[in-house]
Parts: structure tokens; C-alpha cells; sequence
């Protein structure tokens, strides 16, 4: 295994620290995942504890990529992001090549998650496609002409802080009604609980084992899974509201395939299936275009660790 093989991709989001070893065919070698912590510097001392740990698994790497949810510059400081508290103004290309004495590549979790994609993905091959990370937030990666769209700072496809309803729910970033408020994995939490608090999912309530307060969005899940008819409810109503997300960003983009990753696309058709329906019921022409295929990224929640590492390989080209 040469050190030019093999790089360490770290995606850091709100719940997690993933780290892995990848090789150039895309393949996870080694694997280790941690809480993300509060605050910067214990969030660089949680990603350098996966980076060694990684390494003493595989010595051989030589170059890391990070994936991180937040606004990315191109100099790998990462301005703000409202679900990962640690992230204002962070140098983290700077302070985490000075840690682990590696070459280090950092870019957008959503972004890094589609260039996996549209290297060795279900994206590969197309010009214009969007990845959507579905997780604690919702993150997107945008594919124009073969390439992931970066915007003039780096901040480009932030497709969770649209505005879908003025009056909606509460957004992490402090404004109401952004399609992350309404369709993130935290979104199905907030509306198992309020289903839960209204006594009308049961199902849910029970798989939470019994206190409100505890409902998240694997508790909806898996009363769906057992096809519990309150769950099922919450299910379509989150994933018409995904749908219509998508709906609005298929009318501006015109992409030919939507994959989405992230947390999320474990429980597959469960929810793909009500989200492609209610697509197809919203898309402008719907009848009179070809229809965007929507399916589970090739890497799934590992489409962010990869498409980091992969970055990585290739800046060291």
C-alpha cells in the first residue's frame, strides 16, 4: 500500500465525528467515529483523536480531507454553521495541518459527499445532478457541468437556509422556515414530538419508551418500520416537505439525477418512495419533461468521508 494510495476523510457534523481510510477506488479500509463536542478546540482534539487513531491502524497515510457542515472558504476556514457550535471563524486547514503534520484539504460536507458522487458514484458520468445530505441539518452539493458548483467564497449550494415558509418552524440559524427547519433529521424529531405531545402518535411515543421529550427522528423511523399508521402519517408529511425542497432546487438546476445522503438514507424506501411521489406531483411540466431520477447516494452516509478523502488524494496530484 503506497502513502500516494491512501488518504484519512473526516466528515464533521452535528452529531458525529466520522473518520476513515480510503483508497482511490473509494473503498473504506478503516473506520472510527466519535460525538462531536462544543467549541473548536475540542472539536480539532475529537478529530485528531479519529486522525491517530486512524493512523495507527494504516501508518502509511500521508494527506487528510475534511468535510465539514459550515461555511468553507477557500483557504479552509470555516466561517459559521449553525448546527456545529464549534465552527465560527475556525482555521481548520491551519490548525489541523499544524496538529497532525499532515497535508490537509478542507471543503463543505455536502460538497465533498457529491464529489464522490460524480467521481465513482451514481452521479459519475452526469453533468448536472445535486447530492442532498439529509442529517442533523440538510446540506447540498450541486454538480454544473461535471464540476461542484463552489460560489464566489466557497459558500455556494447552503440549500437548507432557503426560505420555504416565512412563518414556519425556527431554524438553527435563527430565521423561520428554512427547508432545514423542515426536513432535516431534526425536523422529523420536532414532529414526532409535536405528534407526540398531541397524543396522536402513539406508536412513537412508545418507541421513545414513553417520554416525549425523547422522540427523535429514530423513534418515528422505526414505528414506521413496523408500519405503525401514526408513524407512516409523519413520514409522508416530512417527506412531502423534502419533496418540496427538492422540487424548488430540480426548477432552478434542471439536474438529471438527485441522490441523497446522509443519516437518513438507512431507512431507504421508507422514506425515498413518499419523497419521489410527492416530487413528481410538484415538479413544474411534470408531464411534459423528462423527470430527475431520485435515488440513495452510492456511498450513503459515508459519501461525506469518501468524497473528503478522494479530495485529498487528488490535491496531492
Amino acid at each position: 500500500m503506497s502513502d500516494a494510495g491512501v488518504a484519512i476523510g473526516v466528515d464533521v457534523g452535528g452529531t458525529k465525528v466520522l473518520g476513515a481510510v480510503v483508497d482511490r477506488d473509494g473503498c473504506v479500509l478503516e473506520e472510527h467515529r466519535v460525538y462531536s463536542p462544543a467549541g473548536w478546540a475540542e472539536l480539532r482534539g475529537a478529530i485528531v483523536g479519529v486522525v491517530d487513531e486512524l493512523r495507527v491502524r494504516v501508518p502509511e497515510v500521508r494527506a487528510l480531507g475534511v468535510g465539514a457542515a459550515g461555511m468553507v472558504d477557500r483557504e479552509g476556514v470555516i466561517h459559521y454553521s449553525p448546527n456545529v457550535l464549534g465552527f465560527r471563524k475556525a482555521p481548520v486547514r491551519a490548525d489541523l495541518e499544524a496538529a497532525t503534520d499532515l497535508a490537509v484539504t478542507v471543503d463543505n460536507d455536502a460538497n465533498v459527499a457529491a464529489y464522490a458522487e460524480v467521481k465513482l458514484g451514481v452521479a459519475r458520468g452526469a453533468t448536472d445532478a445535486l447530492v442532498i445530505t439529509l442529517g442533523t441539518g440538510i446540506g447540498g452539493g450541486v454538480i454544473v457541468d461535471g464540476r461542484v458548483l463552489r460560489g464566489a467564497h466557497g459558500f455556494a449550494a447552503e440549500v437548507g437556509h432557503f426560505q420555504v415558509d416565512p412563518d414556519g418552524p425556527l431554524c438553527a440559524c435563527g430565521e423561520r422556515g428554512h427547508w432545514e427547519a423542515m426536513a432535516s433529521g431534526s425536523a422529523l424529531g420536532r414532529m414526532g414530538r409535536e405528534a407526540a405531545t398531541a397524543g396522536d402518535a402513539p406508536s412513537v411515543l412508545a418507541a421513545a419508551g414513553g417520554a416525549v421529550e425523547e422522540v427523535a427522528g429514530v423513534h418515528v423511523s422505526a414505528a414506521a418500520h413496523a408500519r405503525a399508521p401514526d408513524a407512516l402519517a409523519i413520514v409522508d408529511r416530512y417527506s412531502y416537505n423534502v419533496a418540496i425542497g427538492l422540487v424548488g432546487l430540480a426548477n432552478i438546476f434542471d439536474p438529471s439525477l438527485i441522490a441523497i445522503a446522509g443519516g437518513l438514507v438507512k431507512d431507504g424506501e421508507l422514506f425515498l418512495g413518499p419523497i419521489r411521489t410527492h416530487f413528481l406531483g410538484h415538479i413544474e411540466g411534470a408531464d411534459y419533461r423528462p423527470a430527475p431520477e431520485i435515488v440513495t447516494a452510492a456511498f450513503g452516509e459515508r459519501a461525506g468521508v469518501v468524497g473528503a478523502a478522494l479530495l485529498a488524494l487528488d490535491a496531492r496530484r
